[in-house]
């Protein structure tokens, strides 16, 4: 899908409810990954590192509060989070969350804590690697995955089309260029942390144009 027009960046961000919500960072990511090898976990990391980049916005080695900010899980079944110590601190409603998770056959799930200015604080990225995340590559996965927690997007936005796109003459898996853009122009110095009014589309919209 190609972004031309302010309605159609307001509907990245527009939930199921009909409400508006954006969020990115306030604060350098420093991510952690849980359940892979050490190549898959350059991977994830390289992936996470070339959006960062993309949208101007920092890494560190360790959050001040957290040690790590960023959490992806890697694991076979849902049920194996609730064996994790302490998640349950970090995601109330943990045993809840999981129980739906399941009983909806799902996939993968990301959660977001927020600071006082309703910038993404902390988020947690959770792949179940059933037979369809399996077969997906690394790089495909790692770089999806990053794209979708670099910014809190609506929970309908990549539910049609990937944010991913891959180039015809060489078969490379590159971020969709309207989707690019968007993490781009939401992290320009002058836009806020965070927004619940759909006119930050149209703010969005013209940095795409300038």
């Amino acid at each position: 899908m190609s972004v031309t027009t302010p309605e159609a960046i307001q509907e990245f961000f527009t939930r199921s409810d009909g409400s508006y919500a954006f969020a990115r960072w306030g604060r350098p990511i420093a991510p952690i990954v849980f359940g892979v090898e050490d190549e898959t976990l350059s991977t994830v990391k390289g992936a996470i590192e070339a959006v960062v980049t993309l949208a101007g916005h920092t890494m560190a080695e360790t959050d001040p509060e957290l040690g790590s900010n960023l959490m992806f899980f890697f694991f076979r079944d849902w049920s194996e989070l609730l064996e994790v110590p302490d998640l349950d601190r970090l995601i109330p409603g943990l045993k809840e969350l999981v129980g739906k998770l399941d009983v909806a056959d799902a996939n993968q799930y990301r959660a977001f804590r927020f600071d006082d200015q309703g910038a993404i604080q902390a988020a947690f990225v959770f792949l179940r690697m059933d037979m369809a995340l399996s077969k997906v590559p690394a790089e495909t996965l790692a770089l999806g995955q990053a794209a979708q927690v670099i910014l809190m997007w609506g929970d309908r936005a990549f539910v049609d089309a990937s944010p991913l796109a891959v180039l015809p003459e060489n078969g490379a898996t590159i971020l969709r260029p309207d989707v690019a853009g968007i993490i781009a122009a939401a992290y320009d110095r002058m836009m806020p942390p965070s927004a619940d009014d759909a006119s930050h589309a149209y703010r969005i919209f013209a940095r795409l144009q300038g």
